[in-house]
């Protein structure tokens, strides 16, 4: 694996996406982009309020947006929304990038799920039927998060890299 290719995390709300993806950011000394922080910024919405005021289907298309303007630049760690894996350019601009599928069983995304008010609740088992397929197709890496911590997440990616864990975190 290149050691200067972008790292998307993928997977459904509630995976850890936003807590890896930093510890992954500062192990790798790159740049984190964020989809929450990017809607905020770009948008100056939350996922929810957009979804609320605008409807869903403006919601993925800016979240695809996201991962499509991110992946253009420099290599840097994205975490992207769910529904951008629906989006087929998204998918196929992931093909340069190592892309990281981080799941749980639907019980523990939905107690995670509950903490956060800043997207959308989608229930895990309505949205997993139509998005799994997508996170199987782009993944090169997958994890449980209910058995796997960040921490572990981050080594294994670094190693996949062809990093020493040591050297980087």
């Amino acid at each position: 694996m290149a050691k200067n290719k972008p790292v998307v995390l993928v997977g459904l709300m509630g995976s850890g996406k936003s807590t890896a993806g930093r510890l992954i950011s500062d192990a790798l000394g790159r740049p984190l982009s964020d989809s929450d922080p990017f809607l905020r910024a770009r948008y100056d919405a939350t996922a929810a309020q957009i979804a609320a005021g605008e409807g869903a289907v403006s919601l993925h298309e800016r979240e695809a947006e996201h991962v499509l303007v991110e992946l253009r630049g420099e290599p840097k760690v994205i975490t992207a929304a769910a529904s951008s894996v629906e989006d087929p350019r998204v998918r196929e601009a992931m093909r340069g990038a190592l892309v990281v599928w981080l799941d749980a069983p639907d019980a523990v995304l939905a107690e995670r799920m509950r903490t956060g008010d800043h997207r959308p609740a989608f229930p895990p088992e309505t949205v997993r039927a139509r998005r799994e397929p997508y996170f199987r197709e782009v993944a090169d890496l997958t994890f449980d998060v209910s058995v796997t911590t960040p921490e572990e997440i981050t080594a294994a990616v670094l190693a996949e890299m062809g990093l020493p864990a040591a050297d980087h975190g």
